[in-house]
């Protein structure tokens, strides 16, 4: 009966001090790093609010924006640059000439590349006489279809 009541008591013991090294833990976690900061953190600025008065309106709808009408007559003119099965040498080509481009799916997996849309003919000319330049062998001026 002896040997139940110390098993009882050191048990009690290890608890006791098993909370109290959690304690002291949980403090230091908590407490040491408010007492070593070198600079005591700030506060949030203050936020400024502004309730309008009844003849004012919150909010100003934004007007929007006249849709951008393209006559029948205005025609797109692009250059067809080929047809890859991988495109990206070609892309950044026409990228570090600043050469407007764009590109279209096309079966087999391949890519249509094509400069422009050019607002003219002549335009359009300037561009091919570019590609040319660039080494690359594009196709005719044509207009743009879609």
């Amino acid at each position: 009966m002896a040997e139940a009541q110390d098993v009882d008591t050191l048990k009690r013991r290890g608890r006791r001090r098993l909370v109290g090294a959690v304690a002291l833990v949980l403090l230091a976690v908590i407490v040491l790093p408010m007492v070593f900061d070198p600079e005591p953190r700030e506060a949030a600025p203050p936020v400024s609010v502004r309730i309008p008065g009844e003849n004012e309106t919150a909010f100003a709808p934004k007007p929007k924006p006249a849709p951008a009408k393209k006559q029948a007559s205005e025609k797109e003119f692009v250059v067809q640059v080929g047809a890859f099965a991988n495109a990206d040498g070609v892309l950044a080509k026409l990228a570090a000439a600043k050469i407007p481009y764009y590109t279209e799916a096309v079966k087999g997996n391949l890519t249509r590349v094509r400069a422009g849309p050019f607002p003219t003919k002549d335009a359009a000319e300037k561009a091919l006489e570019q590609l040319k330049g660039l080494g690359l062998q594009p196709g005719t001026v044509t207009t743009r279809s879609g």
